[in-house]
């Protein structure tokens, strides 16, 4: 079974603390939720992790309904991304962020203009993560602290729109016969080399 059982002794031995949720103390936290967060309630980790979030935003291409939007939610929840962004239809497949979404802020833009506008107004560059003619490769690209990370659809990857929007566009290296990745493995491989180098 997935998770912890109630609070060992009892109500008497609960924790007086606020982010503590009663009715998890009592009946168990079947969560997937690391260690230090069992028992807490959504607001009290949510709180926690807003505490601690890096300046490093997720974006994401939406056209087709992509699968994979909700395996990157997840990895942006795992690698404490500030913010995911949706380019395109509101609605998106929430199965693969296994409930990480409660966790992870995520917002909603109608088309490329819009994120555009939005990310010039925040300051934050805009870096495309595709295998374009005049990419760089992420280990050798400008990450810097805080950026929006830009991932396009599984196949057609981004539309000619989100890579003029651009600030710069970075590649993964590759060293098989496929010409290209899943684009949730892309978006973890990009965000656990930001965080290797910032966090």
């Amino acid at each position: 079974m997935h998770g912890v059982g109630p609070w060992p002794g009892g109500p008497d031995a609960w924790p007086d603390d606020p982010r503590y949720d009663r009715e998890l103390l009592a009946e168990g936290d079947r969560r997937n939720v690391v260690d230090p967060y069992r028992y807490w309630t959504m607001e009290s980790i949510v709180a926690d992790l807003d505490a601690r979030r890096h300046p490093f935003h997720v974006a994401i291409e939406n056209w087709q309904h992509d699968l994979n939007i909700g395996s990157i939610v997840r990895s942006a929840n795992a690698f404490l991304a500030a913010e995911v962004h949706i380019i395109g239809k509101r609605r998106w497949n929430r199965r693969g962020a296994m409930v990480t979404d409660r966790y992870q802020h995520v917002r909603h833009h109608e088309d490329v203009a819009a994120f555009t506008e939005w990310a010039r107004a925040e300051g934050l560059p805009v870096l495309a993560i595709d295998n374009v003619d005049g990419s760089v490769p992420v280990d050798r690209a400008d990450l810097p602290e805080a950026c929006v990370l830009l991932f396009g659809q599984e196949g057609p990857g981004l539309s000619p729109e989100a890579l003029d929007a651009a600030t710069s566009v970075v590649e993964i290296t590759q060293y098989g016969s496929t010409r290209s990745i899943n684009a949730s493995s892309a978006a973890a491989v990009v965000m656990y080399e930001w965080c290797r180098r910032w966090a």
